[in-house]
């Protein structure tokens, strides 16, 4: 293939009709679809084995980092042994309330299991176009009883609906019920009378005798609370998944994804209460979330939700620049996942290796960043290109380029993410980036590991907003040895392409040649006497 622009070869790669259609791909898997686990790549060998044990899991990760593809993964797994699954989207109940909030979740996992009975339970497993078009192969066990299945959906089709009718009523409304008490008393007589009248009755016959019936109507009032609803008919819901166990001859699973969505307030009694369901019935509870934006537990007399280590264990999906290799090698499958699908094309034939480190940093860590400013870098170089400049791969510039265009995406999330908490985390990033900018002269800085202070548990709300990255667990500080410390990293977005800083260091941590550079007295953030600083 030809072209008659300076740096041709290459260039004829980047806008060929191959890389067009690696755009597409990756822009159509950057939000986690049931067709995305197809191209699932494992984070950690043995994850996966975890996500579909009989076990709670609570799955944390940042936005991207993979937890619903997980999910989905675990959910398609169990379906095509025929597991019990139901998959619910906690984003569709973003802003509502408690009770009703339990409730919508309620009636999801219940329609979502009834559909399951409906249709993996029972389908022939010889229909093999059916279960390649949902899963990509066929059942591993036999269907279930076809009638067991049939009387266990309409019993929770009965749930639903009663459960619909509370959701869309008043909570606490008044209601009122009439109770009718009757009394009744007879003796020998020979009256052949017939007597009528208000709640009396007198009456004789061929055997002389006589009955006497009072009737008494009461009106009661009372109230009709949503939460009592709930906790009188647990045992309803507990019995449910008990038949649906010996159904089946196994266990069930509900994926509770993006938990974070719904209202922190409310996270730990959604948990508890299908916890309290699911305990010793065969029913597991997966959910995803974002650890800094979730109340999975809260201590009380009760306490309410999940305990990890206890209830459940936690499964941790962020692969941040602490382990660069690790991540690096991650993140370059994940994209060479994509490239498989044309086989002209390679991942180092489209980017430099500087680029593959910088879009690695710019990533964080997260798959889906690294897939979206990848995407993104593409457009950059071709633009690069047409003003004359020789753009044979994918370099470092259009990678901060990319990196900075898509700052505004983080930006976006982080005001639908933290609205309660929107001006407070933006002025601590700020604040963060001036330190690094005017202070530090590095996009690298050290945070006290046991500081509890707002500031610290802000930058830890940050890190899971991918604004800032976490790339060092332990550093010490010389002269204050008994103070350990973390290194963070500011996002690249701010300190390269048009917010290009002078004398600013941008520190290849990863690199051991560069240890002792993240030894220095100005990396402190939030020291009142900043000392010079050393690594254990």
């Amino acid at each position: 293939m030809s072209d008659t622009t300076e740096g041709s070869t290459t260039m004829t790669q980047l806008s060929s009709p191959e890389v067009q259609e690696l755009e597409i791909r990756v822009e159509e898997a950057t939000r986690a679809t049931a067709a995305g686990e197809k191209r699932f790549v494992e984070p950690a060998e043995g994850t996966l084995r975890r996500a579909i044990s009989k076990r709670h899991h609570i799955v944390f990760g940042r936005r991207g980092s993979g937890k619903s593809s997980l999910l989905r993964k675990a959910a398609v797994d169990l379906a095509v042994d025929r597991r019990p699954t139901a998959y619910v989207d906690m984003e569709t109940f973003k802003g509502h309330a408690y009770p009703d909030v339990l409730l919508s979740v309620l009636i999801e996992s219940f329609e979502r299991f009834k559909e399951w009975l409906e249709t993996v339970a029972v389908h022939p497993s010889n229909k093999t176009s059916w279960w390649r078009k949902l899963f990509g192969r066929g059942p591993t066990r036999k269907p279930v009883d076809r009638a067991g299945a049939n009387a266990l959906a309409q019993r929770l089709d009965l749930q639903i609906k009663e459960l619909k009718a509370l959701l869309h009523g008043a909570d606490d409304a008044a209601t009122e019920m009439t109770r009718t008490r009757s009394q009744e008393s007879g003796q020998s007589g020979t009256v052949g009378l017939e007597l009528k009248g208000k709640g009396l009755k007198l009456s004789g016959s061929e055997a002389d005798s006589e009955k006497t019936i009072a009737e008494e109507q009461t009106k009661v009032a009372f109230r009709q609370s949503k939460t009592d609803f709930l906790h009188r008919h647990i045992l309803e819901y507990r019995l449910l998944f008990r038949e649906l166990a010996a159904l089946v001859d196994g266990d069930s699973y509900l994926f509770l994804d993006d938990l974070y969505y719904i209202r922190r307030a409310d996270q730990a009694s959604v948990l508890d209460y299908f916890h309290r369901i699911a305990k010793g019935n065969g029913l597991w509870l997966k959910a995803g979330t974002i650890r800094h934006r979730t109340r999975w537990y809260t201590h009380g007399d009760p306490s309410i939700g999940l305990k990890i280590g206890d209830d459940a264990d936690e499964i941790d999906l962020d692969l941040t620049l602490e382990k660069f290799s690790i991540t690096r090698g991650f993140l370059i499958d994940i994209l060479k996942n994509f490239i498989s699908e044309a086989p002209s094309l390679a991942v180092d034939a489209l980017l430099t290796d500087g680029a593959i480190d910088r879009l690695v940093l710019a990533s964080g860590g997260v798959a889906r960043d690294f897939l979206n400013i990848f995407r993104r870098s593409i457009r950059v170089a071709r633009e690069r290109s047409g003003r004359g400049q020789q753009a044979d791969r994918i370099g470092v510039e259009d990678i901060n380029n990319a990196a900075g265009e898509y700052e505004s995406v983080k930006r976006e999330e982080l005001r639908s993410d933290a609205p309660e908490d929107q001006e407070a985390l933006e002025e601590e990033f700020r604040n963060v980036g001036d330190f690094c900018k005017k202070h530090g002269r590095s996009n690298v800085f050290l945070l006290k590991q046991d500081d509890t202070s707002l500031r610290a548990k802000r930058v830890q709300e940050l890190v899971d907003l991918r604004l800032i990255h976490k790339i060092r667990q332990r550093v010490t500080v010389s002269h204050r040895k008994r103070e350990i410390f973390e290194g963070y990293m500011l996002d690249v977005s701010q300190y390269t392409a048009s917010r290009k800083i002078r004398d600013f260091e941008i520190m290849e941590f990863w690199r051991p040649e560069n240890t002792d550079k993240l030894r220095r007295e100005s990396l402190i953030y939030g020291d009142d006497e900043p000392r010079a600083a050393t690594p254990e």
